[in-house]
C-alpha cells in the first residue's frame, strides 16, 4: 500500500492545513522540522492564523501572594484547544497595584510599568500625574499605536491614601512619550472609583465604566475626549454585575436574586438608548457547580470577563481551587453555548487577590515561550 506523506505536498498545502489547528497545537508542530518552523513562524503565516483565531480570545489568571511573591502564579486557557496552560512568573514587590488587561499586566504605584503577558520585559512610563492603586485600566489602537487609559482609582501618595480625590483620566501615547490629562469620572462615581467595586468595556471607540453595585454606567469618547451622561443599569432583581464589550455588542453579566431562585443572566445593551434585552441564563447545574456551600453570600465570589463571542465566569475563592465556565455567543444566531472548563494545572497555590481578563492571541507572541507553556 502506498501513501502520500505529507512532506511531499507543496508548502501552499501544509500551510493551509496548519492554519486550521489551534494556536497550542501550532506551537508543537513547529518543532516537527526546520520547514514546518519556518512556515509556522513567518509573518505572514502569523498573522493569517491570529485572524483566524481572534474570535477565540484566552482568558487569562493571575493569582498573587501577598507574602511571598514566589508564590505567584499564571495561567492561560485556549478555548480553541479547550487546554489551561501554565505561564512563567515574575517577581514584583509586594502591595503593589497590580492589574492585567488585554495582553497586558501593569503595576500603576508607586511607578507606572508594564510588560507584555506571554514575553515579561517591564517597560517604565513617564510617572503618572495621579500616582493610583486600583484603577480601571484599557488598551486600545489609536492610528496603529497602542495606547493606555488609566481611569479612576485609589490616590496613592508615598504610603499614604485618599480615597476621596476624584482622579483625571489619563492617557499614554508611546509617541510622546508621555500622559495626558482628561475629565475625571463624573461625580455619581465618587464613593466608589476603583476596580474592586467598577467594571469597564472597551466598545466602538469608547471606554465604558460601571457600577458593579451601584449600576452606574458612562462612557468616555476616546476621540472626543469627553464623559457622556451617567444612565443606570440595573436589571430586576440584580444583585451586581458586570460590563463586557463583546465582538458586536455590549454586554452585562450579572446575579439575580428571584422568586424562583438565583440565577446568572446576560443582557444585550442598546448602546444609543441603553435598554436591556436578555440574552440567555446560565444553566442551574453549571452555576451551582462553581460552589459548595448553600450559604447566602456564596455568589460574593463570582467574578466575569469576557472579549469576542466568549465570556468567562469564575470563582475566586480558592476552596473549590478557582474553578470556571465559559458561554460562547454565536455571532449570527446569537445562541448562546455554556460549558465548564477543565480544572487548572496542578499545583495551584493559595492567592490572596486572583486578576482575570480576556486577551486575543497571536502566535508570533508565544513561539518563543513554549517552554514556558509546558509544550516541548
Amino acid at each position: 500500500m502506498t501513501t502520500t506523506e505529507i512532506t511531499h505536498l507543496s508548502s501552499d498545502l501544509i500551510e493551509l492545513i496548519l492554519s486550521l489547528l489551534p494556536i497550542s497545537t501550532l506551537i508543537t508542530a513547529s518543532t516537527v522540522c526546520k520547514h514546518w518552523h519556518s512556515l509556522i513562524s513567518s509573518s505572514s503565516f502569523s498573522s493569517s492564523t491570529t485572524t483566524n483565531h481572534c474570535h477565540k480570545p484566552w482568558f487569562f489568571l493571575h493569582g498573587l501572594h501577598n507574602i511571598s511573591s514566589k508564590n505567584n502564579q499564571s495561567f492561560a486557557f485556549d478555548p480553541t484547544s479547550n487546554s489551561w496552560f501554565t505561564l512563567p512568573t515574575f517577581q514584583h514587590q509586594p502591595n503593589t497595584s497590580f492589574i492585567g488587561t488585554n495582553g497586558f499586566f501593569f503595576i500603576t504605584a508607586p511607578k507606572f510599568c508594564y510588560t507584555p503577558i506571554l514575553h515579561p520585559f517591564w517597560h517604565a512610563t513617564p510617572p503618572l500625574h495621579f500616582p493610583r492603586i486600583n484603577p480601571l485600566l484599557g488598551v486600545f489602537n489609536d492610528e496603529g499605536l497602542t495606547k493606555f487609559i488609566v481611569v479612576g482609582g485609589v490616590k496613592f501618595i508615598g504610603n499614604l491614601v485618599d480615597i476621596e480625590d476624584r482622579l483625571d483620566v489619563e492617557m499614554y501615547d508611546p509617541s510622546l512619550g508621555s500622559w495626558e490629562l482628561y475629565p475625571p469620572l463624573p461625580g455619581d462615581f465618587r464613593s466608589g472609583n476603583s476596580s474592586s467595586s467598577l467594571s469597564s468595556a472597551l466598545f466602538k471607540g469608547k471606554f465604558y465604566v460601571f457600577g458593579i453595585y451601584s449600576c452606574f454606567v458612562s462612557c468616555f469618547d476616546l476621540e472626543k475626549h469627553v464623559w457622556s451622561d451617567v444612565r443606570t443599569l440595573r436589571p430586576h432583581g440584580v444583585v451586581f454585575s458586570f460590563l463586557i464589550g463583546c465582538r458586536e455588542q455590549l454586554v452585562l453579566a450579572g446575579i439575580c436574586n428571584l422568586p424562583h431562585g438565583s440565577c446568572f443572566n446576560l443582557w444585550k445593551v442598546d448602546e444609543k438608548t441603553m435598554e436591556l434585552s436578555l440574552i440567555d441564563v446560565m444553566p442551574h447545574d453549571l452555576l451551582y457547580s462553581l460552589f459548595d456551600s448553600d450559604e447566602d453570600d456564596k455568589f460574593a465570589s463570582l467574578k466575569c470577563v469576557g472579549l469576542g463571542d466568549l465570556i468567562y465566569v469564575f470563582n475566586e475563592d480558592y476552596h473549590r481551587v478557582y474553578p470556571a465556565c465559559v458561554c460562547e455567543i454565536d455571532g449570527v444566531s446569537a445562541k448562546c453555548s455554556w460549558r465548564r472548563l477543565p480544572e487548572l494545572p496542578s499545583p495551584v497555590n493559595k492567592f490572596h487577590k486572583v486578576i482575570s481578563f480576556c486577551s486575543t492571541v497571536s502566535l508570533h507572541s508565544i513561539l518563543g515561550q513554549r517552554q514556558h507553556l509546558g509544550i516541548q
